[in-house]
Parts: structure tokens; C-alpha cells; sequence
């Protein structure tokens, strides 16, 4: 089994974040009309910084794998880093790019999470 099927079947099984975030202060949805994939994504900002970041998806298992990763990954990163993540991020976290036509599953979390940063939740 490659790296990369082996993490999207681990984080698939048994993803990390996925419940609501009461606290939530930035929250945006997201969705691939192409395949179906839907998720939304909820984040706690505190002075410019992911403290707690979640997701729920209706999703396959590579948007899935990758919004687990992600959330992992962008607990105590500022707002300006979170622009820097994108295909060399999935890349490096997979262990390789996702299959032909598969991009925007792996990309759907990161496109949300971008757009969460700006979605004030009053």
C-alpha cells in the first residue's frame, strides 16, 4: 500500500476535527457541484490566529483525509500562512499528488478554510 493511499484511508476511517465548533468565530461551505462533495468548515480566531479549527463533510474520502489533515495542520497558524497552503501542503502531507481529476477533492478544504478567514460569525 503507497504512503499516499494509506494516510486517505486512515484519515478517512478515523478523521480527526470532524464535529461542530460551538465556539465558532469564522465559518464558511463549501462544495464541489462536479462530485457532491459538501463540507463546511469552522474555525476559533484569536488575534489573527487559528486557536481550534472542524469540519463536517458529505464528502469522499480524499476531501475528507484532506480537510482532517488540514485542520490538524492549521491549529496556531496566522492568517497570512494560510494562504501559502495549497498543492506543494497536499503534496508533502499525502505523500503525493492526488490522482488525475482529483485535485479539487484534495483542494475543496483549503479553498473553504481560505474563505472561512474572512466569514465573521457575529
Amino acid at each position: 500500500m503507497t504512503a499516499y493511499r494509506a494516510t486517505v484511508i486512515e484519515h478517512f476511517r478515523h478523521p480527526r476535527n470532524r464535529a461542530p465548533l460551538p465556539d465558532a468565530n469564522r465559518a464558511a461551505d463549501g462544495a464541489n457541484p462536479l462530485c457532491g462533495d459538501r463540507i463546511r468548515i469552522q474555525l476559533r480566531v484569536v488575534d489573527n490566529t487559528i486557536t481550534d479549527a472542524r469540519f463536517t463533510a458529505d464528502a469522499c474520502a480524499l476531501c475528507i483525509a484532506t480537510a482532517s489533515l488540514l485542520t490538524e495542520h492549521v491549529r496556531g497558524v496566522t492568517a497570512d500562512a494560510v494562504a501559502s497552503i495549497g498543492g506543494d501542503w497536499i503534496r508533502a502531507s499525502l505523500g503525493s499528488d492526488p490522482p488525475p481529476g482529483r485535485t479539487r477533492c484534495a483542494m475543496l478544504p483549503i479553498d473553504t478554510l481560505r474563505r472561512a478567514m474572512g466569514n465573521a460569525i457575529p
